[in-house]
């Protein structure tokens, strides 16, 4: 035992211990207490709690934290003793108590305890069969089954020596059990340093079960830090299953979970565009508020890769910044690409979010390549899907109560080698908005959604366009009822470039006549008005035994819009909406401000729902057409992506959606939308999930669209056993002949130690059905060791992406 040599004594040790000999001589525990010690309920180092169970439908769920719950008891807690402080600056001030049942002092200066010795000391206790202490030196000899506790650590040795004064002791035979985290292990010989340090030789470092390690550090010197948090091995080697496979002369790692310098395990990959893939990244802590990493990797087609990551946190601030750059590419173009052999390649993103005071932040996100291919070639093979387009963009953004207001822009790069560049929408450059919802009364508001914005884009027409949308709406409302009447007034005008006259503007209905832009400072104006009215009613009702609350909410909605011409407006971030059930009360199917439709529509819709008696909803139906008074007219043109379809019928599809989870084991979606004029499904999709036990989850969709998409998808994670779980999931295009995606891989879970395999086979960019280069397959593996780190320890972010309700 190692107390603080300025720590007073309240009583003198030769009368401590005779009254410790009087007791003794009369038979009983001989136990002098100086002060009493006040209890601490803090707990040693149990096993982690059970990551609660992501509920179902949750599309990404938390990833879950390490786990020792398949731990045994740890030996060395036996004697842990949870009413002990744990703050070790207590010892300056702490009185000392000694129990013991045998004290012998017949030199003066010389004593020895024996018999279930105890010795306890503010975060300190010693216990031992015997306990030899000199008065004179301060020297102290412990033998027999020593059991020695403090605030961050626990030993057990054959013997323990020191000195009280020099604040040194040393332990023959140990075992010992870090109580910040799991980490234990044996050792020839340990030093007890000081209340923060200690010294082993000849040691093994784990978190697995004391005796029974399936990974651990074995060093000829570890020296463990409590206070930063690190532990330092020389002449390591790390061993799995007790085959060694990494040596390392000069080794640190974290013995918390406070993060530290120093490198972190290699990550190993392959793909058939750029060979195998080796990094060992090295992470920088250069400060508790900025921190980098630098991963040197090499690609055994293409070269060496320098990738660097640097975050920071100040007041008001905070961002991330990554760089990746591989020079004199050695690998093959791709074909339709750009240009890569022997080019230099990069990759660029920066993200920043800070605070310029008041309700006012400023934001940025800035993503560049240094070609089409880049993303194709060197993007994460296991875990990053195909991007078709970088976007860029930096905000000056406020908001109060009744208002929001920004201002900055907006770019795109082309990141996908199939497609030219043509296809990348405009560039918002520069871009303003101001909305305003002001409250007149408790029933009535005004607001207002405006838009500024100059789009630039080469080789097309470009301009600038002003949108004003001002409205004025009204909630009337009760128990059972709604009436929501809203007037809107919607103007855009727009400023072409001098040269507009060079580009023309489809034919209406989707002609192919063009014909040139005659109007520099073409706009548009019209009023919009709706009225949303609704019914609600309940009951009690029962189903399969369980009571619940019913509704039945029927909803009509009333749209006018006059008819525009709005052939000669161009068209920069204008699309068609998809079709779904929340389209049937919406005043535009168009996204932008480009087209505004015409309307005089009446949508009725009837919904209905089971809630349990905590309001909880169980089941949720909807249903819902629209009537057409009169033929919608504003369209976009034939050539256009996403071509506006004629509504020269009386009645638009059917709408169906349902939603069913009647308990926690399962979970049904599915939505419907059938044409009675073609009397053919537009679209129609089904997902049905599934939770297998505790951990396990089966998930099945089919998506169907008409003239676009015809998928399966179907994914699982299937419990084996408490430690074992297979992982699989495959999606196959009807339309395309072909599996988009495959994924299969094998899971392991123990106390200390996870292990993962997972392959994958999957489309990473567009291209013809025949091209089959255009997939790519991936092998990775990922080793974990808790409490220390994971070999490739990213596998996990496409699970969660890949299989819904993975954790």
């Amino acid at each position: 035992m190692t107390p603080s040599p300025t720590t007073p004594r309240t009583l003198p040790p030769r009368r401590l211990l005779a009254v410790a000999a009087a007791l003794a001589l009369s038979g009983g525990v001989a136990e002098a207490r100086t002060a009493p010690a006040q209890p601490s309920t803090t707990p040693g180092p149990a096993a982690s709690a059970a990551a609660p169970t992501c509920p179902l439908g949750v599309f990404h769920c938390p990833p879950r934290p390490e786990s020792y719950a398949m731990c045994r008891p740890n030996a060395l807690l036996e004697f842990y003793d949870p009413t002990l402080p744990r703050d070790p600056a207590l010892r300056e001030s702490a009185d000392t108590d000694v129990q013991s049942t045998h004290v012998d002092s017949s030199n003066q200066a010389y004593y020895r305890l024996s018999g279930n010795v105890r010795i306890e000391r503010a975060d300190q206790l010693l216990r031992a069969d015997r306990i030899d202490y000199n008065d004179s030196t301060t020297d102290y000899d412990a033998q027999g089954n020593v059991r020695y506790q403090e605030a961050g650590e626990l030993l057990s040795a054959d013997r323990l020596r020191g000195n009280n004064q020099a604040n040194h002791g040393v332990a023959e035979n140990v075992r010992y059990q870090l109580l910040q985290s799991r980490g234990n292990g044996t050792a020839a010989r340990g030093e007890l340093l000081d209340a923060q340090h200690s010294r082993y030789s000849q040691v093994t470092y784990s978190t697995c079960d004391v005796g029974h390690h399936l990974w651990e550090v074995r060093a000829k010197d570890l020296k463990i830090d409590k206070a930063d948090g690190v532990g330092v091995a020389r002449g390591a080697t790390m061993r799995f299953a007790n085959v060694p496979f990494l040596y390392l002369p000069y080794f640190t790692f974290p013995v918390d979970n406070r993060r530290k310098s120093g490198f972190l395990y290699p990550t190993f990959g392959s793909s058939n565009r750029s060979g195998t893939m080796f990094a060992i990244p090295y992470y920088l802590n250069l400060a508790p508020n900025y921190d980098a990493t630098l991963e040197p990797r090499i690609y055994t087609q293409r070269g060496t890769l320098l990738a660097g990551e640097f975050r920071y946190l100040v007041p008001g601030t905070r961002g991330q910044l990554n760089v990746e750059y591989l020079p004199n590419d050695r690998g093959e173009d791709t074909p339709g690409g750009d240009a890569t052999h022997g080019q230099d390649r990069w990759l660029l993103k920066y993200g920043d979010v800070t605070r310029l005071g008041g309700p006012w932040v400023f934001s940025t996100s800035i993503n560049r390549a240094s070609d089409r291919s880049y993303l194709r070639d060197f993007g994460n093979d296991l875990y990053t899907s195909a991007i078709g387009t970088l976007a860029s963009n930096a905000y000056v953004r406020g908001g109060g109560d009744w208002w929001s207001a920004s201002f900055g822009a907006d770019s795109y790069q082309n990141v996908d080698p199939y497609l030219p560049d043509t296809v990348v929408q405009y560039k918002r450059w520069p871009r303003a908005t101001l909305g305003l919802d002001l409250p007149i009364n408790r029933w009535l508001e005004f607001g207002a959604d405006t838009e500024a914005v100059a789009f630039r884009k080469d080789d097309v027409i470009e301009g600038k366009r002003l949108d004003l949308y001002p409205y004025l709406a009204a909630d009337f409302r009760g128990a059972a009822w709604f009436v929501r009447p809203r007037l809107a007034y919607r103007y855009t005008a727009y400023e072409l470039d001098g040269d507009y006259q060079r580009y023309g503007y489809r034919g209406p209905l989707g002609g192919t006549q063009v014909s040139p832009f005659d109007d520099r400072t073409p706009s548009r104006a019209l009023p919009i008005a709706s009225l949303d009215t609704g019914l609600i009613f309940d009951r009690r009702t029962a189903l399969f035994g369980t009571s619940y609350t019913q509704t039945l909410e029927p909803r009509l909605y009333y749209l006018y819009v006059p008819y525009r011409n709005q052939n000669d407006l161009p068209l920069f971030d204008t699309r068609l909406m998809s079709f779904d059930y929340w389209q049937l009360f919406s005043p535009n199917r168009f996204s932008g401000a480009d087209r505004q439709m015409d309307a005089n529509n009446l949508t009725a819709a009837l919904t209905t729902r089971l809630l349990d008696d905590s309001g909880v909803e169980r089941l949720s139906a909807s249903i819902g057409q629209i009537h057409y008074f009169s033929p919608q007219r504003v369209q976009l043109p034939s050539s256009n992506v996403a071509t506006a379809a004629p509504t020269d019928w009386v009645h638009s599809d059917y709408v169906a959606q349902l939603g069913i989870q009647l308990n926690d084991r399962w979970r049904l979606d599915s939505a419907y939308q059938w044409n009675p004029n073609t009397r053919l499904t537009d679209l129609g999709t089904l997902g049905l999930q599934r939770r297998i036990g505790a951990d396990g989850i089966f998930n099945f969709s089919y998506r169907f669209r008409r003239n676009y998409l015809k998928q399966y998808d179907a994914s699982a994670i299937f419990p084996i056993s408490e430690r074992w779980r297979l992982l699989g999931r495959w999606v196959y295009s009807v339309r395309d002949r072909r599996t988009v995606e495959a994924l299969a891989g094998v899971e392991y879970d123990s106390c200390c130690v996870a292990v993962r395999v997972v392959g994958r086979h999957y489309v990473i960019a567009r291209g013809p059905v025949t091209d089959r280069g255009n997939t790519n397959n991936a092998l990775m593996f990922e080793l974990v060791f808790k409490g220390l780190g994971a070999f490739n320890g990213q596998t996990e972010d496409v699970l969660r992406r890949g299989i819904l309700g993975y954790q």
